[in-house]
Protein backbone atom coordinates (compact mmCIF):
# COMPACT_ATOMS: atom_id res chain seq x y z
CA UNK A 1 0.00 0.00 0.00
CA UNK A 2 1.39 3.28 -1.12
CA UNK A 3 -0.10 6.58 1.00
CA UNK A 4 0.10 9.82 -1.11
CA UNK A 5 -0.65 13.52 -1.38
CA UNK A 6 -3.72 14.39 -3.04
CA UNK A 7 -3.01 15.98 -6.31
CA UNK A 8 -5.95 18.48 -6.33
CA UNK A 9 -6.02 18.37 -10.48
CA UNK A 10 -7.66 14.93 -9.59
CA UNK A 11 -11.19 14.16 -9.04
CA UNK A 12 -11.96 13.80 -5.42
CA UNK A 13 -12.83 10.36 -4.40
CA UNK A 14 -16.42 12.03 -2.78
CA UNK A 15 -17.69 8.43 -2.64
CA UNK A 16 -15.07 7.66 0.18
CA UNK A 17 -15.08 10.65 2.12
CA UNK A 18 -19.16 10.27 2.17
CA UNK A 19 -18.08 6.72 4.30
CA UNK A 20 -16.46 8.94 7.29
CA UNK A 21 -18.75 12.29 6.69
CA UNK A 22 -22.48 12.29 5.47
CA UNK A 23 -22.11 16.12 4.72
CA UNK A 24 -20.85 17.33 1.69
CA UNK A 25 -20.45 20.54 2.59
CA UNK A 26 -18.53 19.87 5.62
CA UNK A 27 -15.98 17.63 3.32
CA UNK A 28 -15.45 20.36 0.94
CA UNK A 29 -14.64 22.59 3.80
CA UNK A 30 -12.12 20.11 5.40
CA UNK A 31 -10.64 19.23 1.50
CA UNK A 32 -10.23 22.97 1.28
CA UNK A 33 -8.24 24.02 4.34
CA UNK A 34 -6.37 20.85 5.15
CA UNK A 35 -3.99 18.41 3.16
CA UNK A 36 -5.88 15.19 2.06
CA UNK A 37 -3.98 11.67 1.14
CA UNK A 38 -4.80 9.08 -0.35
CA UNK A 39 -3.66 5.29 0.33
CA UNK A 40 -3.61 3.35 -3.18
CA UNK A 41 -2.66 -0.13 -4.34
CA UNK A 42 -2.12 -1.24 -7.36
CA UNK A 43 -3.36 2.38 -8.84
CA UNK A 44 -6.68 1.41 -7.09
CA UNK A 45 -7.93 4.41 -3.93
CA UNK A 46 -8.29 2.00 -1.03
CA UNK A 47 -8.50 4.23 1.95
CA UNK A 48 -8.04 8.32 2.71
CA UNK A 49 -7.87 10.88 5.08
CA UNK A 50 -7.09 14.65 5.78
CA UNK A 51 -4.63 16.87 7.92
CA UNK A 52 -6.40 20.17 9.04
CA UNK A 53 -4.27 22.30 11.32
CA UNK A 54 -6.40 23.79 13.83
CA UNK A 55 -4.46 25.91 16.47
CA UNK A 56 -0.78 26.65 16.54
CA UNK A 57 0.94 23.52 16.67
CA UNK A 58 -2.21 21.37 16.38
CA UNK A 59 -3.66 19.50 13.84
CA UNK A 60 -6.84 17.06 13.55
CA UNK A 61 -7.10 13.75 11.51
CA UNK A 62 -10.53 13.58 9.67
CA UNK A 63 -12.40 11.85 7.49
CA UNK A 64 -10.46 9.14 7.55
CA UNK A 65 -12.09 5.70 5.57
CA UNK A 66 -11.09 2.94 3.21
CA UNK A 67 -13.31 1.03 0.93
CA UNK A 68 -16.02 -0.97 2.25
CA UNK A 69 -14.30 -4.57 0.89
CA UNK A 70 -11.14 -3.70 2.18
CA UNK A 71 -12.54 -2.43 5.84
CA UNK A 72 -11.06 -5.02 8.92
CA UNK A 73 -7.98 -5.95 7.28
CA UNK A 74 -6.01 -3.48 9.37
CA UNK A 75 -5.57 -0.55 6.14
CA UNK A 76 -7.46 1.89 8.58
CA UNK A 77 -4.64 1.40 10.57
CA UNK A 78 -2.24 2.27 8.33
CA UNK A 79 -3.61 4.91 7.51
CA UNK A 80 -3.84 6.24 11.82
CA UNK A 81 -0.31 6.00 11.77
CA UNK A 82 0.88 7.63 8.60
CA UNK A 83 -1.49 10.17 9.49
CA UNK A 84 0.25 10.81 13.02
CA UNK A 85 4.05 10.47 11.28
CA UNK A 86 2.94 13.08 8.79
CA UNK A 87 1.99 14.97 11.66
CA UNK A 88 5.46 14.53 13.81
CA UNK A 89 7.34 15.50 10.08
CA UNK A 90 5.95 18.74 10.21
CA UNK A 91 6.31 19.28 13.67
CA UNK A 92 2.98 19.19 15.15
CA UNK A 93 2.85 18.72 18.88
CA UNK A 94 -0.65 17.43 19.04
CA UNK A 95 -3.01 15.59 16.62
CA UNK A 96 -6.54 15.25 17.48
CA UNK A 97 -9.07 13.28 16.41
CA UNK A 98 -12.84 13.62 16.96
CA UNK A 99 -15.70 10.68 16.50
CA UNK A 100 -19.34 9.25 16.88
CA UNK A 101 -20.38 7.99 20.35
CA UNK A 102 -21.89 5.47 17.90
CA UNK A 103 -18.54 4.84 16.46
CA UNK A 104 -17.36 1.71 18.38
CA UNK A 105 -14.67 0.39 15.44
CA UNK A 106 -13.02 3.95 15.35
CA UNK A 107 -13.22 4.83 19.41
CA UNK A 108 -11.46 1.44 20.01
CA UNK A 109 -8.75 1.57 16.41
CA UNK A 110 -7.74 5.37 17.59
CA UNK A 111 -7.40 4.04 21.33
CA UNK A 112 -5.34 1.36 19.84
CA UNK A 113 -3.45 3.74 18.18
CA UNK A 114 -2.31 5.83 21.62
CA UNK A 115 -4.99 8.49 21.27
CA UNK A 116 -7.01 9.48 25.18
CA UNK A 117 -10.08 10.77 25.78
CA UNK A 118 -10.33 14.15 26.06
CA UNK A 119 -13.55 15.26 25.67
CA UNK A 120 -17.44 14.73 24.69
CA UNK A 121 -19.31 17.86 22.45
CA UNK A 122 -22.86 16.91 23.52
CA UNK A 123 -25.44 16.58 20.65
CA UNK A 124 -22.63 17.49 18.23
CA UNK A 125 -24.28 15.14 15.38
CA UNK A 126 -27.92 16.49 16.13
CA UNK A 127 -26.81 19.75 15.57
CA UNK A 128 -24.60 19.95 12.82
CA UNK A 129 -26.45 17.37 10.80
CA UNK A 130 -30.08 17.78 9.45
CA UNK A 131 -30.70 13.57 9.41
CA UNK A 132 -30.28 11.08 11.87
CA UNK A 133 -26.93 8.81 12.17
CA UNK A 134 -27.14 5.56 13.25
CA UNK A 135 -24.36 3.49 14.13
CA UNK A 136 -24.20 -0.51 15.50
CA UNK A 137 -27.90 0.47 16.57
CA UNK A 138 -27.18 3.33 18.00
CA UNK A 139 -27.88 7.04 17.36
CA UNK A 140 -24.80 8.93 16.60
CA UNK A 141 -25.54 12.29 19.06
CA UNK A 142 -22.47 13.40 20.64
CA UNK A 143 -19.11 13.96 19.30
CA UNK A 144 -16.11 11.87 21.50
CA UNK A 145 -12.66 13.95 21.34
CA UNK A 146 -9.44 12.10 21.52
CA UNK A 147 -5.82 13.32 21.28
CA UNK A 148 -2.49 12.08 21.40
CA UNK A 149 0.58 14.54 22.00
CA UNK A 150 3.36 13.65 19.14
Amino acid sequence: MKIREWNKNESLPINLLLLADPSYSSIDECVRRGDCFIAEEEEEIIGIFILLPTRPRTIELVNVAVVKERQGKGIGKELVKSAIEKARQAVYKTIEVGTGNSSLEQLALYQKCHFRMISVDSDFFTKAYTEEIYENGIQCRDMIRLSQDL
